[in-house]
């Protein structure tokens, strides 16, 4: 079965294992040949790799907490970094227009920086680590001058989106695992979907905002409120995506370096979630 997620699509790893499911496909990993799907192998004795280790023949759970620690590692820094260099933004009740212009400058490079390499590393048949590295620092460089903006506005607020995406992350992979989730194609489908959609209706915001049109999707009224909710619940979706491609990848056998891609659409996954949260705690706060 063929994965519809942009991210992992381009995987032929994943989309072999998935399309021999009931073959004996296997696949060479570290000079070895390691089980897929139809192998007879007793899947007892695969594991997950020593603590504190790194299988280097196939990825494991352990491999892709370590991609992804190192990938949000280096948002926090880079975004730790930008924050500082900007400085304050207001001084003694006087907006420091030197501190304002560079906010927007690195929050303009960032941003645009992190959306190109979000496509490349997307549509990338090989995933290359120094590409999902590079990816998370420049999103870290966005994150920075956009937390610094809302942390100006609203004392608090970043702190706050921070503890709730990471209790969304934990409550999300609690759900995945005790529930017992199951992703079809349908419900791919929908998220990609949904994802390209939001992402259009961005763009065109954007581009609208130009013109000096304003739609109201990322302002602080009831309908950026509601835009802001429904990327916060897609942001969820996506993670039982990456939840998806991570248990299937491992039981697949998948080469250690697919541990980059299940990295990078994780830390994708954060970043959304974070974004629309600390948006809605704003309006919250705003009202």
């Amino acid at each position: 079965m063929r994965s519809n997620n942009p991210v992992f699509a381009r995987s032929e790893e994943f989309n072999r294992a998935s399309s021999n499911a009931y073959g004996n496909q296997t696949y060479a990993g570290g000079g070895a040949a390691y089980p897929g799907y139809g192998d007879t192998t007793d899947p007892s004795t695969w594991g997950t790799g020593t603590p504190g280790q790194v299988d280097q023949g196939r990825m494991t759970i352990d491999s892709v907490v370590q991609k992804t620690a190192i990938s949000i590692a280096l948002v926090f820094a880079t975004a730790f970094v930008t924050w500082w260099w900007i400085g304050d933004v207001v001084d003694a009740n006087v907006i420091d227009n030197e501190a304002l212009g560079r906010a927007q400058m690195l929050m303009v490079v960032g941003a645009g920086g992190a959306f190109l390499l979000s496509l490349v590393n997307s549509f990338k048949r090989v995933i290359s680590p120094a590409l999902v590295m590079a990816f998370a620092a420049l999103e870290g460089v966005a994150l920075g001058a956009v937390s610094k903006f809302f942390d100006t506005l609203y004392p608090g607020v970043v702190t706050q989106a921070v503890l709730g995406t990471f209790a969304a992350f934990i409550g999300t992979l609690a759900a995945y695992k005790f529930l017992e989730i199951k992703v079809g194609d349908k419900f791919r489908r929908g998220v990609v979907a949904g994802m390209f959609a939001m992402v259009g209706l961005g763009l065109l915001s954007l581009v609208l905002s130009f013109f000096g049109i304003n739609t109201g999707l990322y302002g602080n009224g009831g309908l950026g409120f509601v835009f802001a909710l429904a990327g916060l619940v897609l942001g969820v979706f996506m993670l039982i995506l990456d939840f998806d491609f991570v248990e299937n990848g491992v039981a697949a056998g998948l080469p250690e370096r697919e541990s980059w891609r299940a990295a990078f659409g994780l830390t994708v996954s954060l970043v959304w979630i974070y974004t629309n949260l600390l948006r809605i705690l704003a309006i919250l706060r705003g009202d």
